[in-house]
């Protein structure tokens, strides 16, 4: 019996994943263009910004980031797919490592493993890739060459790990049951959350859908919480409180597979920064619109890990911030030295 629909993409995604886990910089023009369709839509975090088609992604997106980083290496903790009938969707989540030898976006190299974290959607059709929406943790990588020029992250800052259960790399059919029945959670639990307007943060009842231990592995710059306690201090009252208005702009994707749900909205939120402001972001009435991704691991019934990443350079350059011309000023006085080949 030949796989049903999102299997065959998973296979699909597999390829790319083997591509740039040993990544052949000789090869890999090739195998890009074997997996995008010519006119793929290619939507990267600021400042790579929109593309069209494989060689741009290799050009604007891959190449430079191999030239900084020769040994890039691709790890994928979540690859989770879903959709409806007419859009079909691959969700990864991982992180690319490597030696940083070369400046990257003007960021110093370190010539130390550095990682980055991604997620990245992809719609297929015919077995080709037609559409990407992905965001690189650029703010991770300024801070690991101590050249993160903005504020303090609250939550803490480290390796974010893959599920606790390490069975995130869903390759074969899926559970119907269980894929709704996670899906219905995380809906009801985002839903839960515009009750805030009403009631305030505890009518959000996150007790009911977060586990005890739940872990919200936020942005570098931003950073990363455990437990509901951790979750509100260091990310949702800051973050409620900078922008009360928020408001979702209703154009996401969402699916699940077995026990993950991806979302992406790009944008998912229309804000203003206002009263305490935000990220050491001056409440002084900005309109801002935010791009995330996100996956979720349901267990038992409840929510018990959250990988989000939040395009704040984007979010940075809409008030006019430009964070990497702030980088360069701050490590202007930086001698770079390259390895001996």
């Amino acid at each position: 019996m030949s796989p049903d629909i999102h299997t065959r993409n998973k296979m699909t995604i597999t390829r790319l994943r083997e591509a740039l886990y040993d990544t052949n910089t000789d090869a890999l023009p090739e195998q890009l263009e074997k997996l995008f369709a010519p006119d793929c839509a290619i939507h990267l975090a600021h400042p790579l910004g929109e593309m069209v088609g494989p060689q741009a992604l290799h050009e604007r997106g891959y190449a430079p980031l191999i030239a900084a980083i020769p040994d890039l290496e691709r790890r994928d903790y979540i690859t989770i797919g879903g959709g409806d009938n007419d859009q079909h969707w691959i969700g990864c989540a991982g992180f690319y490592t490597g030696v940083f030898e070369r400046p990257w976006l003007d960021i110093p190299p370190t010539q130390h493993i550095v990682t980055m974290r991604y997620a990245e959607f992809f719609r297929l059709e015919d077995d080709r890739i037609v559409e990407m929406r992905a965001l690189w943790d650029i703010p991770e990588l300024m801070m690991q060459a101590n050249a993160w020029p903005m504020g303090p992250s609250l939550g803490r800052e480290f390796l974010v790990p893959g599920p606790a259960t390490q069975d995130g790399l869903i390759t074969g059919p899926r559970d119907e049951i269980r894929t709704a029945k996670s899906l219905k959670l995380v809906s009801d639990m985002l839903n839960a959350l515009g009750q805030y307007a009403q009631g305030g943060v505890e009518a959000m009842n996150l007790e009911h859908y977060w586990h005890p231990r739940m872990v919200w592995y936020g942005p570098a710059g931003i950073g990363s919480g455990r437990r509901i306690t951790g979750f509100r201090n260091w990310h949702q009252k800051p973050f409620l409180a900078g922008m009360p208005d928020r408001r979702s702009l209703g154009a996401d994707v969402m699916f699940a597979d077995n026990d993950y749900v991806g979302l992406f909205g790009w944008p998912a939120l229309e804000a203003t920064i206002s009263q305490d402001g935000w990220l050491g972001i001056a409440p002084s009435g900005q309109r801002v619109t935010l791009r995330s991704l996100d996956f979720w691991r349901c267990e038992k019934d409840q929510i018990r890990e959250n990988w989000v990443l939040v395009d704040l350079l984007d979010v940075f350059d809409q008030i006019g911030v430009d964070v990497l011309s702030r980088m360069r000023e701050l490590t202007a006085g930086h001698r770079v030295r390259f390895p001996d080949r």
